[in-house]
């Protein structure tokens, strides 16, 4: 049921980004798809915002005009979540605050420690967290507010190297050109 919801609200969405940005088109024109799976190294134990990363790594997001990016990070023990990303402080307090939430050791007595004490309650983590996002397109950039940036959680001491599938649909510019 939640599956079929939330298909709706996308393509709801996804019809009504023009209204929102006062964008219209004219031109009938096809919607398009992308999808590539991005892998990050390696980061330590915390909360970090990999925006760049992800617009390094999918330079197919300025070919867009308007449309939806789709995150989904490949992983059971990690998570992602779009957060402020101006202050330095607050991937320590969200990675602090998760910590109280689901700490570690034997203050839980998790049934699951079959990779380590850090295990389980990396799982909670990113249950909570979440392991996509949906973020609209706008005009080569991804539509997020100024202080906006996407952040990977790495909720395992040594959780190695990350992979995130990113999806794209929309239309590109019709003059076939990047935004800058």
């Amino acid at each position: 049921m939640m599956m079929n919801i939330a298909s709706m609200l996308t393509w709801m969405l996804i019809l009504l980004i023009p209204v929102f940005i006062g964008m219209t088109t004219n031109t009938p024109r096809g919607t398009e798809w992308l999808s590539k799976t991005v892998e990050l190294p390696g980061l330590s134990r915390g909360c970090h915002v990999i925006t760049r990363q992800i617009y390094d790594s999918v330079p197919e997001i300025s070919e867009f005009e308007i449309g939806l990016a789709n995150f989904f990070i490949q992983h059971t023990s990690a998570s992602l979540t779009v957060n402020e990303n101006a202050s330095p402080d607050v991937p320590l307090d969200l990675a602090d605050a998760l910590d109280t939430i689901a700490p570690e050791g034997t203050k839980v007595p998790y049934r699951h420690y079959d990779e380590g004490p850090d295990d389980m309650p990396a799982h909670i983590k990113s249950s909570l967290m979440g392991p996509r996002l949906n973020i609209p397109k706008s005009h080569g950039r991804l539509a997020m507010g100024t202080w906006q940036g996407i952040y990977l959680n790495e909720h395992r001491n040594h959780g190695g190297r990350r992979k995130i599938v990113v999806t794209l649909q929309g239309v590109r510019r019709s003059d076939g050109k990047k935004y800058g």
